[in-house]
């Protein structure tokens, strides 16, 4: 739905479940017909994780990875069950298992990344994977904190990221880098150690670019870079006196204060106002759309939950 017409057969979108090879010649097509890095669309392969693909998807995706030179992401042990189930379905842990199927290496960002041992730790570094820390989802879900600040020590590179809507309510970037930024101070008593305003948002800009495969043309003001770039407005009263503006961003967490965004030199927000989308219009088929019914119970949802307390051994 809401594709171009004549993008895919109405038997290719209609029939499900797919082969693995034929889901995979659909996001071969797409990037043939869409990936175009040149006009800034850049297509990323993506298999949700190891406890819902094969490993044949994740083999087909890296090979599309190389092919393409797309980057590629995937969630990685963002609750301890995906930790013990990976144990009892590999015999090792995920990441070991991931590095021997070739999925890791300088294209490859993982998502949350909570459960990890310092021997996985050692192999993202040694593969130049990337971490995204989703810290609000992550404490939203109960799963856990992810051990970033050892990942900074073993030189692994972290971005930052919001996690899905259904996953963390809000997806405000400056809200996760400031959860993110001051969560891991409770970890390690060594204030050093600890991540200052700045190195977050070099985190969640430069760090976000390397994991991408876009640190060359992205993720810092340095000539011959894209022009992308964010203008805030720190001028709120509750931000004043004046200090250190990266500061008062992070830790003040002031509220809509996006100014000007620039996209490859083209301006896409106004004085706070999205140039590119009737947001007003937009507002509307959302709301026109949203239902909630708060005594839906899904049978699906249910024999996962009882699996889940399997695994966890929680009483029934």
């Amino acid at each position: 739905q809401g594709l171009p017409s004549g993008s895919f057969s109405d038997r290719e979108l209609e029939t499900y479940p797919l082969s693995t090879a034929e889901v995979l010649a659909i996001v071969e097509e797409a990037v043939q017909r869409f990936h175009r890095p040149e006009e800034g669309i850049t297509l990323m392969v993506a298999p949700t994780g190891i406890q819902l693909c094969s490993d044949k998807l994740f083999e087909g995706c890296a090979e599309l990875s190389q092919k393409y030179g797309l980057p590629r992401h995937a969630h990685l042990l963002e609750t301890r069950a995906q930790q013990r189930l990976a144990q009892e379905k590999y015999g090792c842990s995920a990441v070991e298992h991931l590095e021997r199927l070739g999925y890791l290496d300088r294209r490859t960002s993982l998502a949350h990344c909570v459960w990890l041992t310092d021997a996985d730790i050692e192999i993202l570094a040694r593969t130049g994977s990337t971490v995204v820390h989703n810290p609000l989802s992550n404490l939203r879900l109960g799963s856990g904190i992810a051990p970033i600040l050892k990942y900074r020590q073993a030189g692994v590179n972290v971005a930052f990221g919001c996690d899905g809507s259904a996953s963390n309510d809000s997806q405000d970037l400056l809200e996760a880098i400031k959860i993110g930024t001051i969560l891991h101070n409770i970890t390690d008593p060594d204030y050093r150690h600890w991540i200052s305003p700045r190195e977050s948002i070099e985190m969640a800009s430069r760090g976000g670019a390397i994991g991408l495969g876009l640190g060359e043309e992205l993720g810092s003001l340095e000539v011959g870079k894209q022009a992308d770039l964010v203008l805030y407005d720190l001028t709120q009263l509750s931000l004043l006196p004046r200090t250190d503006p990266i500061g008062l961003l992070v830790l003040g967490r002031p509220t809509q204060v996006v100014h000007s965004v620039w996209v490859r030199g083209k301006r896409v927000v106004a004085n706070g106002e999205v140039t590119t989308v009737d947001v007003a219009k937009l507002r509307q088929e959302l709301f026109a759309h949203s239902t909630w019914d708060p005594f839906r119970r899904s049978q699906q949802a249910a024999q996962l939950e009882a699996r889940y307390r399997q695994v966890m051994g929680l009483p029934e």
